[in-house]
């Protein structure tokens, strides 16, 4: 396949996985919830949610639920401007409709001359699953040797976690990807705790976040307890943190006792299959063992809870 001259990315992992790839300059569009890096905000919007996403964990939980009850989309493709935008390339994902416009969203509510266009789709609720879907976009875009490099920085940049972590010990971690209803994180979210050290409790590798039950987390009762909404930037979810403050049983978890509760950037860092995912191992090490891992994303990615 020649390189795309205009492509419109539809989820915020394409737009930055395109751009360390180094076809930033072929954007031409991009969805609501592209953010990084942050010059493509100034792109125009191709998608909006078909809900408030401005409302508490609580109230997004169930207006989606319900939109899912009744068969309908959770986003909206503007027709229009992607008709004037005449991209020769889509890049969307398979992995998660609730996360971002999907193929079957673009097949059902474009028309033809659209949807004939080649549309990309990033896959994989693994590690490893995520950098081969690299692998395959930068061969689909003609970047296949950049993919290559850029994939062999990312396995190296695991490695080099897995090394520093090797020998100390493993602190059990409950790590949650909403808040109301709490979801223990399950996808690439026990593979992230374990590369940086820790015991992962309760989610799934591979399998889908799903609705968690507060008692199962008192249950689990974990060493490190981190919170991580998706979507939600880190001053977001502190918001919501008295909530979690507040569960039955809470201030008796060991976490809670050792001031191990952490809150952190969900959004960019934690539910994003994007080349930022990468870097989330030393963000989660930094909490797990601050004696080998300074502190060098305190502030921005993650804070210690102390409410």
């Amino acid at each position: 396949m020649t390189e795309p001259a205009r492509i419109v990315s539809m989820l915020a992992s394409g737009t930055e996985l395109l751009c360390a790839l180094g076809l930033g300059d072929k954007l031409v569009g991009r969805s609501h919830e592209c953010d990084y890096p942050a010059w493509v905000r100034r792109l125009p919007e191709v998608s909006r949610p078909t809900f408030d996403i401005s409302g508490s964990s609580r109230q997004i939980d169930e207006l989606v639920r319900a939109r899912l009850r009744e068969g309908e989309p959770l986003y909206v493709v503007d027709e229009a401007l992607l008709l004037e935008l005449a991209p020769d390339l889509l890049v969307t994902q398979t992995h998660c409709e609730v996360c971002a416009v999907s193929p079957a969203d673009l097949v059902h509510h474009l028309p033809p001359t659209l949807t004939r266009r080649p549309i990309v789709a990033l896959s994989g609720g693994t590690l490893s699953a995520i950098l081969d879907g690299f692998l395959q976009v930068a061969e689909a875009v003609a970047r296949a040797e950049q993919g290559v490099r850029l994939v062999a920085q990312l396995r190296a940049r695991l490695e080099s976690v897995r090394q520093r972590v090797a020998g100390l010990a493993r602190p059990t971690v409950v790590c949650l990807e909403w808040i109301e209803p709490a979801f223990a994180m399950g996808n690439w979210g026990p593979e992230l705790v374990e590369t940086a050290g820790g015991t992962s409790l309760l989610g799934t590798p591979g399998a889908h976040s799903t609705t968690t039950a507060w008692q199962a987390v008192r249950d689990a009762n974990p060493e490190v307890l981190i919170i991580s909404p998706c979507g939600f930037s880190l001053a977001r979810a502190e918001q919501e943190m008295h909530l979690i403050a507040s569960q039955p049983g809470y201030t008796e978890l060991r976490a809670a006792r050792a001031g191990n509760v952490f809150v952190a950037d969900g959004n960019l860092y934690f539910n994003r299959s994007s080349p930022s995912l990468f870097e989330t191992p030393e963000i989660i090490a930094e909490m797990l063992h601050p004696r080998a891992f300074p502190p060098a994303h305190e502030g921005t990615a993650w804070r210690r809870w102390v409410g």
